[in-house]
């Protein structure tokens, strides 16, 4: 199962980000680390007296303020209605009680989850007394807090975990694959494809699968866990797309998974989407394949793909080492083709080298130079698989900067392979 969500909602310039970024113990929270890829980043994993969570900041998912302020706090409501475990309501104690707040109480009361509501700006027992004013809008149980000066953090984050549901790391004996995508890119198609029968709901509508789906599937005998992403679902019936949202619901299937099938749309070509849910497999270590789906559409094929593969190449850099397929899920074209690169992406993600043979390898690479002295590499080790990560001890490990690691990548990939899958390197001191 994937891990609880705790969803932060309310007004804006309540404190949302504030408490988001204190949850996530982080003050650069909202910039996003994914390779090549900047945006805003309102969702996290958190974790809070060993319970682990994705904490959510719905503040940080608009570009631009619709006319009527109280349709963006609705729709980040409804997506908290749809996604959370549970909903933080975070109230301004300076500003007091705002039209928008009673609405949106009554919205989330109406919904049926748990909800937590806290009175944000509260910097002390004395400035308790604001408290008071909200108990107006029907609301018992108050935890008055301070994002910024963390007074009542713990009380609120202990009463929050106490909320959520447990969460375990999952122990499927079977490889975990995730079919991942932007909506209507047909990721269902796909999976039934592969199944070879009418298993989901598929539809021309982006957002016809509502949830993560899991569907144990046999190829030659040889049995994976196939897990279906959620895309958008259909509009509410408010009225109001939740499609910013869809992100959010790939990074919980990329989370659980072994090997990530990114699934691009041959005939529209790379967007923005493609390259974020590109980087959360990538941030999250996992193995990727990338499958140009609805080639059947594309017109001079072998053209197109050339083209495609330069473009992938550049925009996907962070992966240029990724295998890619061409399919047609509706026409079945080639889809038996993915399960031999799964298994080899599976493989390299479990590959183990000895240190001896990491030690030869060393001794190949030109150490750098730093500030007019040598560097010099001791000794090299793999400290891990699945995903692979290697440390190299040197005696100035200030004089090995990301360039030069890169270039240790690459001439690891070389020599090793490790095809589709991410590489972690550390730079130790000699002792």
């Amino acid at each position: 199962m994937p891990k609880p969500v705790l969803v932060i909602v309310g007004r804006p310039n309540v404190g949302k980000s504030t408490l988001f970024n204190r949850i996530v113990r982080s003050p650069a929270a909202i910039v996003e680390d994914v390779p090549g890829v900047t945006r805003d980043r309102n969702y996290m994993d958190a974790e809070w007296e060993d319970r682990a969570f994705v904490a959510v900041d719905t503040g940080g998912f608009y570009t631009r303020t619709p006319d009527n302020i109280f349709e963006q706090i609705k729709e980040q409501a409804l997506f908290a209605m749809e996604e959370a475990d549970l909903i933080v309501h975070l109230l301004d104690g300076k500003e007091g009680i705002n039209p928008y707040d009673t609405e949106l109480v009554e919205l989330l009361r109406a919904s049926g989850k748990k909800v937590l509501w806290a009175v944000n700006k509260i910097d002390g027992p004395t400035r308790e007394s604001r408290l008071y004013e909200f108990y107006s809008i029907g609301v018992d149980d108050l935890i008055g807090v301070s994002a910024a000066t963390g007074y009542n953090f713990d009380e609120l984050m202990d009463r929050a975990v106490s909320e959520l549901p447990p969460w375990a790391e999952e122990t499927v004996d079977y490889p975990k694959v995730a079919v991942v995508g932007r909506p209507n890119v047909g990721k269902s198609t796909l999976v039934n494809s592969l199944l070879g029968k009418k298993r989901l709901l598929v539809s021309p509508e982006a957002g016809t699968t509502r949830d993560s789906i899991d569907t144990v599937c046999s190829y030659y005998r040889k049995k994976y866990l196939l897990i279906d992403t959620a895309g958008i679902r259909r509009k509410h019936r408010f009225g109001y797309s939740l499609e910013r949202f869809s992100l959010l619901r790939a990074m919980r299937s990329i989370e659980r998974c072994d090997v990530a099938v990114v699934l691009l749309d041959a005939s529209e070509g790379v967007v923005a989407d493609d390259q974020k849910i590109a980087g959360m497999v990538h941030r999250y270590r996992k193995g990727a394949i990338f499958l140009l789906n609805k080639f059947d559409l594309v017109e001079d094929p072998e053209a197109n793909l050339l083209r495609l593969r330069k473009y992938l190449e550049r925009k996907f850099w962070f992966f240029s080492h990724a295998p890619v397929l061409t399919t047609s899920g509706l026409t079945r074209k080639r889809v038996t083709k993915l399960f031999p690169i799964i298994d080899e992406v599976l493989k390299e993600r479990r590959k183990r080298i000895s240190t001896a043979e990491m030690n030869r390898f060393i001794r190949t690479i030109t150490p750098p130079s730093y500030k007019g002295k040598t560097v010099k590499f001791s000794y090299m080790t793999q400290v891990a698989s699945n995903p692979p990560a290697f440390a190299v001890f040197t005696n100035r490990p200030e004089g090995v900067k990301d360039p030069f690691i890169r270039h240790l990548e690459a001439r690891l990939r070389e020599q090793y392979s490790f095809r589709g899958v991410p590489i972690t390197i550390y730079i130790r001191p000699k002792s």
